[in-house]
């Protein structure tokens, strides 16, 4: 029985121990509602047999009456005696009419009716001998009254009376004693019902508080252990933290490098294309022009060298930022994995770790948002990568040019046509340069902007991180607490 109630749950345990008094308690009042009852049957009971006894007594006055009264008529004629005669009869009658509805026995109403008969005949035989009296006929009275018939009278009805009485009398001893039993049986009831009341009171705070304070330390203990787990947890969360921003900060650095070099190289190609167009305005000037040019050529080639050389460090430089870019994704998901596992603490924490799940919540958005720019930031390599294969491409195929171009106007001064040509695809092949490396400056330019977002979440990862940590060690304290406290 007891194993049974310490595996309920708290709250049923707590509605057991107020349902089990309650029952106890409920049912007490209706046993005295029931005794008290029986109780006043048994006093209404006693105040019929009372009365039944009292209406006996008077018929047993009136009887007496009736006897006197005949005996003082007829040795004093007197007529007073007559009337209490009669007054006597009137006082049976109307006794055996009281008690007669009272009465439920039925050796009690044979005893009544034959009261009231003796009476009714001692009423008529004293009847005959007034009537004989009243006639002078004194001898034949007080022969008739003499015949020991009224005697024997007296005798019957008391019998009868006292067996009349005695029955009540009795009835009202057992409905004392019926009373009694259920007064006793009352009493001790209470007293029994009182003690097993405080006792099962007992018992069930008992139970309970042992369950509660059982059902606390278990609990005490898993925050305890949780909390100690998310701790380590956090403090690698803040270590990893801490080294992904520093990564992000080194990739912004370099992005910001990138996007210096992107720009001189497109200022350098804006030149080219310049001095591109004096050659071709200089072309028709003859031979001076065709030295000119062969000098221009000549500087062109090294620019494009130059150029060339620098789109070659752009390259190598997308490539860092591919490979910080897959760092970051790495950190991101490692981070992902984290904050799911602080979030699966947190719901093993129960109530205690809601706060802890929505941080790690956060931190999972923050998560997924490192990993969609690292996304983007590779996207975007790809593209600049692309742009730089066809800016080698372009330098490649100019600087072919620049050298027929110098092969051509060596040749011959007559090759001016070919050289206005071939100055026209410079001036193109710049142009597409030029266009190629707006484009890349721009393309740097989000990456910046990605990558300082990146930061961004990151700091705020940090942050997070670090409050994590701090409501992780509060959490620990009010565990302490609340066991100190059990």
């Amino acid at each position: 029985m007891f194993a049974k109630i310490k595996r309920l749950n708290i709250r049923n345990k707590m509605l057991l121990g107020y349902l089990a008094p309650a029952a106890i308690y409920l049912g007490l009042p209706v046993l005295v509602l029931g005794t008290a009852d029986r109780v006043f049957n048994t006093f209404q009971e006693r105040e019929k047999v009372e009365f039944a006894i009292g209406e006996a007594s008077n018929m047993s006055v009136g009887a007496q009456q009736m006897v006197l009264g005949m005996r003082g008529y007829l040795v004093n004629k007197n007529q007073q005696f007559l009337t209490d005669f009669r007054t006597g009869v009137e006082l049976a009658r109307q006794s055996a009419n009281n008690v007669e509805p009272k009465v439920k026995n039925s050796d009690q109403k044979i005893r009544l009716q034959k009261m009231l008969e003796l009476v009714n005949a001692y009423y008529n035989d004293s009847n005959e001998i007034v009537r004989l009296f009243q006639t002078n006929q004194r001898a034949e009275a007080l022969a008739l009254f003499n015949t020991g018939k009224y005697t024997k009278f007296l005798n019957e009805f008391g019998e009868v009376n006292r067996e009349f009485r005695e029955t009540e009398l009795n009835t009202i001893k057992q409905t004392t004693q019926s009373t009694k039993a259920a007064l006793s049986f009352l009493v001790s009831t209470l007293v029994i019902g009182s003690l097993l009341l405080v006792l099962l009171g007992a018992t069930v705070a008992w139970l309970i508080s042992s369950g509660i304070a059982g059902t606390i330390d278990r609990a005490i203990s898993s925050i305890a252990a949780s909390s100690a787990q998310i701790a380590a947890t956090v403090e690698e969360q803040e270590r990893m933290a801490s080294q992904q921003a520093a990564s992000v900060n080194q990739t912004t650095t370099t992005m910001d490098e990138l996007g210096a070099s992107s720009r001189a190289t497109s200022q350098q190609i804006e030149t080219a294309a310049f001095e591109a167009m004096q050659a071709l305005n200089l072309a028709g000037t003859g031979t001076k022009a065709v030295e000119q040019t062969l000098e221009a050529m000549a500087t062109l080639k090294t620019k494009v060298q130059d150029m060339q050389g620098q789109i070659m460090q752009l390259s190598e430089q997308t490539d860092r930022i591919g490979n910080i870019s897959t760092v970051v994704s790495d950190l991101a998901n490692q981070t992902n994995m984290l904050a799911l596992n602080a979030a699966v603490e947190a719901v093993r924490a129960g109530e205690h770790g809601k706060g802890f799940g929505v941080v790690a919540s956060e931190i999972r958005k923050l998560a997924d948002r490192s990993k969609k720019s690292a996304a983007q930031i590779n996207l975007l390599v790809a593209d600049i990568q692309k742009a730089i294969n066809s800016t080698v491409m372009v330098t490649d195929e100019g600087t072919k040019t620049v050298d027929s171009g110098v092969n051509i106007a060596s040749e011959t001064a007559a090759a001016f046509a070919g050289v206005a040509d071939a100055i026209n695809n410079v001036v193109f092949s710049s142009q597409q340069i030029s266009l190629n490396a707006k484009q890349q400056a721009i393309a740097i330019e989000q990456v910046v902007e990605a990558m300082n977002s990146l930061n961004q979440a990151a700091a705020q990862t940090a942050c997070g991180i670090t409050q994590t940590k701090v409501g992780t060690q509060k959490l620990n304290e009010a565990a302490l607490d609340l066991k100190a406290v059990v």
